[in-house]
């Protein structure tokens, strides 16, 4: 039986999403082979159990402190001295900003090919057949790679979320050798905000120039509250210095496919709508009857931002009788 490793990733002791989005892409690329999650770091008990309770063959784990710290070149180091250990036959990663370096480093550690950021794969005969978009979202790239073990990184969302199961896998737990660091991560300060990462909530609020200007988020803000949402933001904005990176929705920013997502003054450029055309349901706010995203959206709104945010705001306290 061939065996798919699931490189997972975790925040706070607990796995990300974007690891059970994995553990669904490695049963759709190769189905029948073994998933294995894979969790390095420190203090991983918690989210071992967890993910064992997905439908995995196993969980490997190393635990040490000397990985407390993540270390590009010292987990990747790690990882292909317990792949040439193992030999699985494919490992995916995500494609987020640590997935995309510590696979791309395992791959030129272990010599091999590597598909990175794509969005739908499938494994046959000994070859990866990977899709991948390109040219902000314009263009789709079939890639084809052989070797063993075939490498990639998954696009977050491209996948749903593993769901849990009563049964338990085993937990795995290996040693970890000779160790070297090198240059790592000595601290992560997270912004202080109750709201839900944009990359993994069910619901978004994004604005884009047509907010006017940084101020005037407090009326995308005050609708993401009412609707438990993430905000979101185009790169525009971003790059203006009005909204954080993290907040960036598009192709150089985070790929979101939420139950809801509402863009308000976003014109819909290809950049943006690669990133978040597969939620759910858009609803767009613009005054411009002709702007590009309103051949997206399931709803939209053809009205000023500065009115219709407001309105549709009171609308909604009202509804809950706040």
């Amino acid at each position: 039986m061939s065996t798919t490793w699931v490189i997972g990733e975790t925040r706070d002791g607990a796995p990300k999403r974007v690891t059970d989005e994995l553990i669904t892409a490695a049963h759709h690329a190769s189905p029948g082979a073994a998933v294995v999650v894979v969790l390095l770091g420190s203090g991983l008990d918690d989210a071992a159990r967890t993910l064992s309770n997905r439908d995995v063959a196993s969980v490997l784990v190393l635990d040490d402190e000397r990985l407390a710290a993540y270390s590009p070149d010292g987990w990747a180091n790690a990882l292909a001295d317990l792949a040439r250990e193992s030999m699985p036959d494919v490992v995916l990663g995500a494609a987020t900003s640590r997935g995309r370096e510590l696979l791309a480093r395992l791959s030129a550690a272990l010599d091999v090919s590597m598909a990175s950021d794509v969005a739908e794969l499938a494994v046959t005969d000994g070859y990866l057949d990977a899709l991948r978009p390109t040219y902000a979202g314009r263009a789709l790239v079939r890639v084809r790679l052989s070797g063993a073990p075939l490498v990639a990184t998954v696009r977050p969302n491209s996948y749903p979320a593993a769901e849990a199961r009563p049964e338990a896998a085993p937990i795995e737990r290996r040693a970890l050798g000779d160790y070297a660091a090198g240059a790592g991560v000595t601290s992560f300060d997270a912004p202080a905000s109750t709201r839900p990462d944009v990359a993994e909530a069910d619901a978004i609020v994004s604005g884009g120039r047509g907010m006017g200007a940084p101020e005037h988020f407090h009326l995308v803000e005050n609708l993401a509250d009412e609707l438990a949402a993430a905000v979101g933001a185009s790169r525009a904005v971003v790059d203006a210095g009005w909204r954080p990176h993290g907040e960036q929705v598009g192709q150089t920013g985070k790929t979101v496919a939420p139950s809801l997502y509402v863009a308000c003054g976003i014109s819909g450029a290809i950049q943006h709508v690669a990133g978040m055309k597969t939620a759910k349901v858009i609803v767009a706010i613009n005054k411009d009857p002709e702007a590009p995203i309103f051949a997206l959206a399931d709803y939209g709104l053809v009205a000023d931002v500065f009115e219709a945010l407001p309105a549709v705001t009171a609308a909604l306290r009202q509804h809950r009788g706040r």
